[in-house]
């Protein structure tokens, strides 16, 4: 019975020293937390509203009505193809390891992305999870740039310019910020997509606009918005969207979430009341135009600034921000003379240039964590680390998206005819009309 005894002893220990390591592997092995999934399921959600319906209803609102269909279409076919070029390409350059320019290709077609695997860039939520919601920004980023040459641009040419664009423009620089890259290396601050999706967008609509020229009867014709009531509707859908965007870029159910969601509500506000005031004082009177689009000003401006302020820094954010790019879709706009028709340069180019640097004022360690901090936090630096990162970000957006338009243009043409223009895109592009 001893000897037995003994014998039980010994498989058991060896048994127990054969477990050991798949113990201490299932130990190390991230745990997926439902809080987390289920809230950046919902910001998922969220974000992709931002772009159908919202930034859609937005746009489309605020050209004349030849061209509203043509308008509306381009943020629901940009939707599509961007999805498509994720799935094959996008998001392994953009996301995965690599080198500090460029993801590597471990994520083409999706190649190993398993139920319940993670990505290291977040850890308690499926890497399905964080892959799709890093897909909406993907998504919206080129389709704020259609805003820059509405009513002029063939929607062949737009279609080849934003899928080149999405490839060799967004998911680089995605990279070089969140990714991994050397933007991230150097400190750059951008909680939600300040560089990545607005200066980004802006700085290339802006080339866009001066590649195509203006508009026909630019500065001439009426070209009023044709139905206001569809861009507040827009507008609104932004708003409540773009809480997914910056809450959601916390990439979990947390503090930071909850601080991120307050700011943005503050800032919003505070930009499109002094976008609105601003109007009141040089016009007259305060239109309805002006106020949505200070409320996106805010939103654009507190974007990168939302995982690392106070609520009282993101007040004085918006306000900066609202009369800025107030000046920026009113006076900058008319002395330099460039047709940006619905205002993605004044509004996501200044506005996201606006929230970078301020972020490098108004960051506190105490909200965005250890060593992320600002000017008023004692480290002045900051601010010019965020201006180097814009400059980076504006110089190989400005640059690439010349070549791709040049290119383009070469191959296939950019701009309509003059009577498809003067008639309009809808019935020309698409065979259709709104009555």
């Amino acid at each position: 019975m001893t000897t037995m005894f003994r014998k039980i002893l010994v498989s058991a220990g060896a048994a127990g020293a054969l477990l050991l390591p798949v113990a201490a592997f299932a130990a190390d092995k991230p745990k997926i937390d439902s809080g987390d999934t289920a809230w950046m399921l919902t910001s998922t959600a969220l974000v992709l509203m931002m772009t159908i319906p919202g930034l859609a209803l937005f746009y489309g609102g605020m050209v004349r009505k030849k061209n509203v269909l043509a308008t509306i279409v381009q943020s629901f076919a940009i939707t599509c193809l961007v999805s498509v070029l994720w799935m094959v390409l996008g998001y392994s350059l953009a996301f995965t390891t690599g080198s500090t320019v460029l993801g590597g290709l471990s994520r083409v077609f999706m190649a190993g992305l398993t139920v319940d695997g993670v990505s290291d860039l977040a850890k308690t939520i499926p890497e399905t999870v964080y892959m799709c919601f890093q897909l909406t920004f993907a998504i919206i980023t080129p389709a704020l740039i259609a805003g820059a040459f509405a009513e002029r641009m063939k929607f062949s040419a737009m279609m080849w310019v934003m899928a080149l664009w999405s490839l060799l423009v967004y998911a680089p620089i995605a990279h070089w910020v969140w990714g991994g890259g050397f933007l991230g290396d150097w400190g750059v601050l951008d909680f939600a997509g300040g560089t990545v999706v607005h200066i980004n967008a802006g700085v290339a609509g802006l080339v866009c606009a001066l590649v195509l020229g203006k508009r026909k009867g630019f500065g001439v014709e009426n070209m009023a918005p044709h139905n206001l009531v569809l861009s507040m509707i827009g507008a609104s859908l932004l708003w409540v969207g773009w809480f997914g965007f910056n809450a959601g870029s916390a990439s979990a159910a947390n503090g930071s979430a909850g601080m991120a969601m307050a700011v943005t509500q503050f800032a919003t506000a505070a930009a499109a009341l002094a976008w609105m005031f601003a109007e009141w004082m040089t016009r007259g009177k305060p239109s309805v135009l002006g106020v949505i689009s200070g409320a996106v000003a805010g939103l654009v401006a507190i974007t990168p600034a939302s995982g690392f302020v106070t609520p009282a820094g993101s007040l004085a954010i918006g306000i900066v921000a609202g009369l800025v790019c107030f000046w920026g879709a009113t006076g900058l706009k008319h002395a330099m003379g460039y047709d940006d028709s619905l205002d993605a340069f004044g509004v996501h180019g200044i506005g996201g240039f606006v929230g970078a640097i301020l972020t490098g004022v108004f960051a506190v360690e105490a909200i965005g964590g250890d060593g992320k901090k600002g000017l008023i936090d004692g480290n002045a630096g900051q601010v010019l680390t965020q201006l180097w990162g814009c400059l980076v970000c504006m110089a190989w957006c400005a640059v690439a998206t010349f070549v791709i338009l040049k290119l383009i243009d070469a191959l296939i043409g950019l701009r309509v005819t003059s009577e498809e223009e003067v008639e309009g895109l809808d019935i020309n592009l698409h065979g259709e009309t709104v009555h």
